[in-house]
């Protein structure tokens, strides 16, 4: 059964929903402005796995009744399924960006070898990085364009979404992760050009964890559609140990749901990663573009460090994109003889990254 929270998130006079749970453990909220998009879970156990996925459910609800005047609303549940129990606890408070903290205490009943902490839920049917559907007026259908993740080290990763033929997961190894999600970083309304989705209002998501989560990695799963009204896209924290029986493992994190990603930064990020034909047969033409403080503030090119794990790349440009106060790189993928290959691109100046680093998996098939 679905429930939904209203407040005066939008307007002082008018009642809007800001968060709603629906059902097993999926929940959803918003920002400011935004129309609901993707979705997150309590927990996520087998995704993808040979034997099917296992879904667990909010059993009940507890809502402490707020404070008159109170900014915030604390809601407990009980989260339960064949693997695991949990105990959650969400502090919600509403605003430009709708922050959700969730404290979560697992125990499992038996080994859980695949289990995801911080699940989210999106859908990509298509857009400039990736334009598999023909006869569509609309230019881009999706809730979210990207995954963003800042590893242990500091170091931001940008990921653009795909609509695979076939499934895809994509594993991003890390200790002590800084944050992750799906962000939805085209705000333009001719971007989608879509009155009624109005995905240009979806939000973006945010994980932020509490304390240490150790070792593991941020798994990207990608699950093939050809409706957009199927979510296709999920990505999760997977603890490189499997969650025992007879202890208990405790997770919070604070979840940010609006307009971009929070964490303050004053590096280059991708504005856009658009992808068509190459010159000749067999390559394909890449134009990611970089905008931010040291893209802005840069008197020289920076050097774009591109690589590939197979086939080949050449005609690499870098170039200043005025529009965007930023850059622009071009650069041709010849995958002749092989079927899959991941790029890897960054802008460096003086040796250093400024920017993102930029991933992609380019396949065949």
């Amino acid at each position: 059964m679905a429930r939904a929270l209203s407040g005066t998130i939008n307007t002082a006079e008018t009642l809007g929903e800001f968060v709603s749970f629906q059902g097993a453990s999926y929940f959803k909220a918003v920002g400011r402005n935004e129309v609901y998009g993707l979705s997150a879970r309590g927990l996520a156990i087998n995704t993808a796995r040979p034997g099917g996925e296992e879904f667990p459910v909010f059993r009940a609800f507890w809502i402490e009744k707020p404070e008159a005047a109170a900014e915030e609303i604390v809601i407990h549940a009980l989260l339960d399924s064949e693997s695991v129990a949990g105990a959650y606890r969400f502090v919600i408070r509403p605003g430009g960006a709708t922050v959700i903290d969730v404290d979560s205490v697992l125990f499992p009943r038996r080994s859980l070898t695949h289990v995801g902490i911080a699940p989210l839920t999106s859908m990509y049917f298509y857009g400039p990085a990736q334009r598999r559907v023909e006869r569509d007026y609309r230019p881009a259908v999706h809730n979210s364009e990207g995954l963003a993740v800042i590893n242990g080290h500091g170091e931001r990763l940008w990921r653009p979404l795909s609509n695979p033929k076939m499934l895809q997961t994509s594993a991003f190894v890390d200790k002590d992760l800084r944050g992750f999600g799906f962000a939805q970083r085209n705000r333009s309304f001719s971007g989608y050009e879509d009155l009624e989705a109005r995905y240009d209002r979806r939000p973006t998501a945010w994980i932020e964890p509490s304390g240490s989560w150790g070792d593991g990695y941020v798994e990207l799963i990608e699950i093939p559609i050809t409706e957009e009204i199927h979510d296709n896209i999920v990505a999760y924290w997977k603890p490189a140990k499997p969650l025992e029986p007879g202890k208990k493992y405790r997770y919070a994190y604070r979840m940010s749901w609006g307009e971009s990603v929070p964490a303050v930064w004053s590096g280059a990020w991708v504005v856009k990663t658009q992808v068509g034909a190459g010159r000749n047969a067999d390559t394909t033409q890449f134009v990611v573009d970089f905008a931010g403080p040291t893209a802005r503030d840069a008197r020289d090119l920076p050097v774009a460090d591109l690589s590939a794990t197979s086939g080949s790349t050449s005609n690499l440009t870098v170039q200043r994109h005025p529009e965007l106060q930023g850059f622009r790189v071009k650069f041709e993928l010849n995958a002749a003889g092989t079927e899959l290959v991941e790029l890897r691109l960054g802008l460096k100046l003086a040796g250093q990254l400024i920017s993102e680093s930029w991933l992609y998996r380019w396949t065949r098939a």
